[in-house]
């Protein structure tokens, strides 16, 4: 089902404008007047930036902290550009360089075994008491649930032996992956 366009470039925009605002003031973008209805409720949100199709930095939520998904997006926007600790802070030149999507996560649920898992389709938390790593869906080289579990396990710092639980969840993904 097609968006409508506002709906499909409002939540890019804000992620670019947000970044920029916050390079140029040194403060958050305030919330825009004109946010589209499906940007006024709470849901978690990742923006993921890339730089020549290499990641340069990806910060989200699991779950809404913010008053509205709009709030949300600047906030994760600024994060991803400038406290990803595995970047550089991002410089307001690399900007126009930049490839930025914003996934919409809806809310997780549990999942019992792999087979309910398919990496095309549902990204995967894994967690136990203390910690917790996500990988969102539909990443390039990630072609199995044991990969993506995996991944997110070593994110997490899970090691092989300990016991986990899994959930899934679905994205609405606004850009390029």
């Amino acid at each position: 089902m097609d968006r409508p366009k506002q709906e499909e470039t409002f939540p890019l925009d804000l992620a670019v404008n947000s970044i920029n605002y916050y390079l140029t003031h040194k403060t958050y973008l305030p919330v825009p007047l004109d946010v589209p209805e499906l940007f006024r409720h709470k849901a978690g949100a990742f923006v993921t930036l890339k730089k020549r199709g290499e990641l340069r930095g990806c910060i989200g939520t699991i779950v809404s902290t913010k008053s509205s998904l709009a709030e949300e997006i600047i906030y994760n926007a600024v994060s991803s550009a400038l406290h990803d600790p595995r970047f550089p802070p991002v410089r307001l030149e690399e900007l126009p360089e930049l490839t930025i999507s914003v996934d919409v996560l809806d809310k997780p649920e549990p999942v019992r075994t792999i087979q309910e898992l398919d990496p095309k389709i549902y990204g995967v938390i894994v967690h136990t008491e203390d910690k917790s790593g996500l990988l969102l869906p539909d990443l390039e080289g990630v072609k199995t649930p044991e990969q993506q579990i995996d991944i997110a396990r070593q994110k997490a710092g899970i090691s092989r032996n300990e016991k986990f639980k899994m959930q899934r969840f679905k994205v609405n993904r606004y850009g390029k992956k």
